[in-house]
């Protein structure tokens, strides 16, 4: 029977995990398998990865033939350098205490790629990090540039308010007395125009008894013409019939 290492889909879809197991190749990718050797996570970084090296290393020793995935896998754990190493070691070129120190040579140097990897991964995570910091510190330093303007800006126009307040109160303050000042002066002025009238008035009414008087002597001699005049008209009859009497004397005569 054909057997194959590889990979059982397991977990969300946006957060699939993986079970490496060795199943038949005739059974569908996520059905029925022979054993479970371990299971890998993509989703972190580095990768993560479990497995049972000793079955690993029995099964490919077996013939089990890995996936591309899974050899991949496998190549990382050391699970391949064991299986050429052991060959070696069964066909005799080499002896298996050389091919201990071989793997432990080639795990160790293995080891600190993965160890320098993770350095630079974490090195650049704090460079992330503090890249990160660094733009929070400038937004925040900028927004608090930002209130403190404002603050002052409404402070300022608190200020500039009041004093335009108080500008405009202290005129209106010396505005009543600078008032006052010539509502005094004006007072005179307005007397001495209520006095005018007045002397105005007095000379305008003594006018006016003169002129009344003026006009009742008129009317005196115009009394006294008339009186006169009609002295005359009854003097005058008294004459006529003198006239007559005589007239009448003489014609007797």
């Amino acid at each position: 029977m054909a057997v194959k290492i590889r990979l059982a889909r397991r977990g969300r879809k946006a957060h699939a995990m993986y079970d490496i197991v060795v199943a038949d190749v005739r059974s569908p990718r996520d059905g029925r398998f022979i054993e479970k050797l371990g299971n890998y996570n993509p989703q972190t970084n580095p990768a993560t990865i479990v497995l049972n090296e000793e079955s690993a290393l029995k099964w490919v020793m077996d013939g089990a033939q890995p996936t591309d995935t899974t050899r991949a896998i496998l190549s990382y754990k050391g699970i391949m350098m064991k299986k050429h190493l052991q060959v070696g070691v069964n066909k005799g070129a080499i002896t298996q205490e050389i091919a201990d120190k071989r793997f432990a040579e080639w795990l160790k140097t293995k080891e600190a790629k993965v160890q320098a990897k993770l350095d630079g991964l974490s090195k650049e995570e704090a460079t992330k990090a503090k890249a990160r910091m660094d733009a929070e510190t400038k937004v925040k330093e900028a927004r608090t540039e930002a209130i403190n303007k404002k603050a002052e800006d409404a402070i300022a126009a608190v200020e500039a308010e009041e004093a335009a307040k108080v500008a405009a109160e202290a005129p209106a303050e010396e505005a009543p007395a600078e008032e006052a000042a010539p509502a005094t002066e004006e007072a005179p002025a307005a007397e001495a125009k209520e006095e005018a009238p007045v002397a105005e008035a007095s000379s305008s009414t003594e006018a006016t008894d003169s002129s009344k008087k003026e006009e009742t002597p008129k009317a005196e001699a115009s009394s006294s013409a008339e009186t006169s005049d009609s002295s005359k008209k009854e003097e005058t009859p008294s004459a006529s019939a003198e006239a007559t009497g005589d007239s009448q004397k003489e014609e007797k005569k």
